[in-house]
């Protein structure tokens, strides 16, 4: 049995953008489905913000898996262990917060991959194919190749260090999480300011001379989304549920007050 495809690597690794829906309130088997009829490639499943446990996210992943979309899991940075839970049961892609330090992303990539390239153990049912995996050395192989692992660059320190986290072996993605970045910078949500875009340009680089992606978080706004898609982000977060939610809820709703009774 063939592997499941990896949607968002397959975009990547096409040279275009691979958009995320990130995943907060929703729960069940819809999510996936509803996040690929409406164009996104990959979802963000998060369990560092949300409230989501790791049942609930591997059930949505489940699901995910053949609904044309792949789903990615954020965990927390002290809580590894429940991205390679998550691993195990449906997902195809851990992202990791604050990642500051080129320790900091060996210790990641050493968790998500299998010998030699790191230390992941094997087990778990084999979603990625079905249930009906290969031999185990060549599906380890494929899986090493086929997950995505992303750190997320979210401080100064962090951004100094780009250069290094982007040359780990197994590390895929440098993810700007843009909001966490400009509070520890003092600049709260200035998310076009001059010291942001120089981060994004610094990332941008590092990513560039080893070869990885860079990733773009926490921006929404259509003028620097755009700017920072120029500068090379390629591994983009469109939006979370709710907030997706709450901006179709309020045009339509503003559109029918709007309407005069006849």
């Amino acid at each position: 049995m063939a592997i499941v495809p990896n949607l968002a690597r397959q975009r990547l690794a096409a040279g275009e953008l691979s958009i995320g829906f990130g995943v907060h309130h929703l729960r069940g088997s819809a999510v996936g489905m509803i996040a690929a009829a409406t164009g996104y490639d990959w979802l963000f499943i998060d369990m560092e913000h949300g409230a989501t446990s790791v049942q609930e996210a591997t059930q949505i992943a489940i699901a995910a898996l053949g609904q044309g979309i792949t789903p990615i899991v954020r965990c927390c940075k002290d809580a590894l262990f429940e991205g390679t839970r998550a691993l195990d049961n449906g997902a195809m892609g851990v992202v990791v917060p604050h990642v500051d330090t080129v320790e900091e992303a060996r210790a990641v990539a050493a968790a998500y991959r299998f010998p030699p390239l790191g230390t992941r153990s094997w087990g778990g049912p084999p979603f990625a194919y079905n249930f009906k995996p290969p031999g185990t050395a060549e599906a380890q192989v494929e899986l090493n190749r086929e997950i995505l692992v992303a750190c997320m660059i979210e401080t100064p320190e962090a951004v100094a260090n780009a250069a290094a986290i982007a040359a780990v072996p197994g590390v895929d993605i440098l993810l700007m999480g843009t909001s966490d970045l400009t509070a520890s910078m003092g600049i709260a949500g200035q998310i076009g300011h001059p010291d942001v875009q120089a981060a994004y340009a610094t990332v941008a680089a590092a990513c560039a001379a080893s070869g990885k992606v860079l990733g773009m978080g926490g921006v929404y706004d259509e003028t620097w989304a755009r700017e920072y898609i120029r500068l090379g982000a390629r591994f983009v977060l469109g939006g979370s549920d709710h907030v997706l939610l709450m901006a179709a809820g309020a045009a339509r709703s503003g559109f029918l007050r709007g309407l005069q009774p006849g």
